[in-house]
């Protein structure tokens, strides 16, 4: 007698979860895990304030309580010299070269952590400072405390922001010049999170704002590492500082990415007295980056643009032509990284678009088809 088979569901939609079922084993327990459930969850009913608003460009927001921002750029490209505009006209609530801020009572004092600089450099920052704001030397005691962190830890620096963070309320504007030195390795994902991560913390625990500094890559305009891509995905602003092509003497303030509505791209120089000023009969010409591969472009394109640079230039070797055709699409909105740069390059070498020999790389137009 054959025997009868046996079902079974194991069906999860008629499986009952249990309770004690732990699929994760937690470093928190339950009561902590329900704590932070709880204080989560989002109400519709629930009055939440808005963020104060502490710093326009224009009427452009660009910075609130709550949040963080930054400044990119290469090095030597004037961000300091920005930052301590901004931070003069936070220092006197009014405005300073295109920056206007407002800080509420009880929130008016700023903190300034520099962790590049030598303490003699940092001086010079402070008394700059201070000079945009058209105060006297001592005259920031209550309201501006600078600190420099050279000589620290990645370790050490966190513990000690953290620190002076705790002891003293009324902080509402704290400046980090060198986000990267808050971690020893730029391209780990952990540390990365985590530096991410207390900087949310402390601008929410805090109602304050950070302004952090961050290089871009020798070779393009991104962000130096994992941690330049997490602050660029997290920060409420990220400005753009750069040197004009035909006068280094000149910087550019851009909006790289902004939450609020972006404000038009200002100049500044350096005036004799080592201060920043706006360069107000300077041209700004904004060129929105187009979110298109370059090797999906047309053919008309492609041959304007390379036109355009080997009538100019005469790239000999491989990392100046990379350098120059990352530049002159920039120029028509498409700007990209390195490896586009490269991948582009290999397709128009493929083509003998360009060409190289001994005497450096040559174009060749009349290879590339007109769209029809």
């Amino acid at each position: 007698m054959a025997k009868r088979a046996r079902t079974r569901n194991n069906s999860p939609v008629n499986k009952a979860p249990s309770v004690e079922l732990k699929i994760l084993k937690s470093e928190f327990s339950d009561a902590q895990l329900e704590h932070y459930l709880n204080k989560g969850t989002i109400d519709s009913l629930e009055e939440i304030d808005t963020p104060p608003q502490i710093l326009w460009v224009e009427d452009c927001t660009i910075a609130t309580f709550g949040n963080f921002s930054a400044s990119t750029g290469k090095a030597k490209s004037k961000k300091t010299f920005n930052i301590s505009a901004m931070v003069a006209a936070a220092l006197i609530n009014g405005k300073v070269l295109n920056y206007r801020a407002s800080l509420p009572e009880g929130k008016r004092k700023i903190l300034y952590f520099d962790t590049e600089q030598s303490r003699y450099h940092c001086q010079n920052v402070l008394n700059r400072i201070l000079k945009l704001a058209g105060l006297k030397k001592g005259e920031e005691v209550d309201l501006l405390t600078f600190v420099e962190l050279r000589e620290y830890t990645p370790t050490l620096r966190i513990s000690l922001i953290d620190y002076a963070l705790r002891k003293s309320s009324g902080y509402g504007l704290v400046i980090i010049d060198g986000l990267r030195d808050l971690v020893y390795d730029i391209n780990n994902a952990k540390e990365s999170t985590d530096v991410m991560t207390l900087l949310m913390s402390w601008t929410s625990a805090y109602c304050l704002h950070i302004h952090c500094v961050l290089h871009q890559n020798k070779n393009d305009t991104n962000t130096r590492g994992h941690i330049g891509t997490e602050l660029e995905n997290k920060a409420e602003t990220v400005l753009v500082i750069s040197k004009d092509k035909e006068n280094t003497g000149i910087s550019l303030v851009s909006a790289g990415q902004m939450r609020d509505k972006e404000f038009a791209s200002f100049a500044f120089r350096i005036d004799d007295n080592a201060l920043p000023v706006l360069e107000e009969s300077y041209h700004v010409t904004v060129v929105k980056t187009k979110d298109v591969p370059l090797t999906a472009l047309p053919e008309a394109l492609h041959k304007e643009v390379l036109n355009e640079l080997f009538n100019t230039k005469k790239p000999v070797k491989y990392k100046e032509l990379i350098d120059d055709l990352g530049d002159f699409y920039a120029r028509k909105g498409y700007k990209k990284g390195i490896n586009a740069i490269k991948e582009l390059l290999k397709k128009l070498s493929a083509k003998d678009i360009i060409t190289h020999n001994e005497t450096g790389y040559h174009y060749n137009p009349e290879i590339i088809k007109d769209d029809k």
